[in-house]
């Protein structure tokens, strides 16, 4: 039996992931703050990228940082968003939410990862109308389904769902009420595991065996560009998809 990785190994995988995450959460303030000003209290959008920062343990002056750089206070790249769409095996929506400083190559990368895992680029609005943008916050298996139902619909939350599979509970509310609704979540003493405002599929496709594979193998290879912040798919995938 071959030996596992050493743990330095393990710890340089780890850090760079977590530069990587970080490197996501920094554009996405940077691109927040520009859009709508360095006041969180004003910016519905900064605060959702600032507190996902806060939760991946990134320290306030690197987040301060971001924001100076996007407002003008300190020198810094300037990126912008781009939204890419397209199939992946089994007819999978998948959508691909980018932030760039190069288009032309943010496009190659894309296209590169669509065609060598056999998927295919859409044109834009080609998928994107088969999903919703909601606001998320889930809680874990063992979570109070009760206090959070509770709680939730006093807070405006448009829905409560709770999955049968391991009693996981997901509130959904718009994006508007998105912020509202996890302040009062958070002020019951119900913070959530995960928050955050993303796509959902209204309707799922269920893929297995080898094409769930090749799902999956893209799915990877887009959210591992650096250039990629999120990637979004309406496929439904099982426990086999990831063997």
């Amino acid at each position: 039996m071959g030996r596992g990785p050493s743990i330095e190994a393990r710890k340089n995988a780890t850090d760079a992931k977590r530069g990587k995450i970080f490197t996501k959460i920094i554009r996405e303030i940077g691109v927040a703050a520009r859009g709508g000003g360095g006041d969180p209290h004003n910016n519905p959008r900064l605060r959702v990228a600032m507190d996902k920062g806060l939760s991946a343990n990134m320290s306030k002056d690197v987040i301060e940082r971001a924001i100076k750089k996007a407002t003008g206070e300190l020198e810094g790249v300037v990126y912008e968003e781009v939204r890419y769409e397209g199939y992946a095996p089994g007819g999978v929506a998948v959508i691909v939410d980018c932030l760039t400083d190069n288009r032309v190559r943010t496009v190659a990368d894309v296209r590169h990862a669509f065609s060598k895992c056999g998927g295919n680029m859409g044109t834009e609005g080609s998928v994107a109308f088969m999903f919703k943008r909601v606001g998320v916050l889930s809680y874990a298996p063992g979570a109070d389904e009760d206090a959070i139902t509770e709680a939730a619909i006093e807070a405006g939350a448009d829905d409560v769902v709770v999955y049968p599979d391991d009693a996981s509970i997901d509130v959904i509310t718009s994006p508007e009420q998105f912020q509202a609704v996890k302040d009062a979540m958070d002020a019951a003493k119900l913070a959530a595991d995960q928050a955050e405002v993303t796509f959902r599929a209204d309707n799922d496709i269920a893929v297995d065996g080898d094409t769930a594979k090749q799902v999956v193998k893209l799915l990877d290879m887009l959210e591992d560009l650096d250039d990629v912040q999120n990637v979004y798919s309406n496929a439904e995938l099982g426990a086999d998809a990831y063997a």
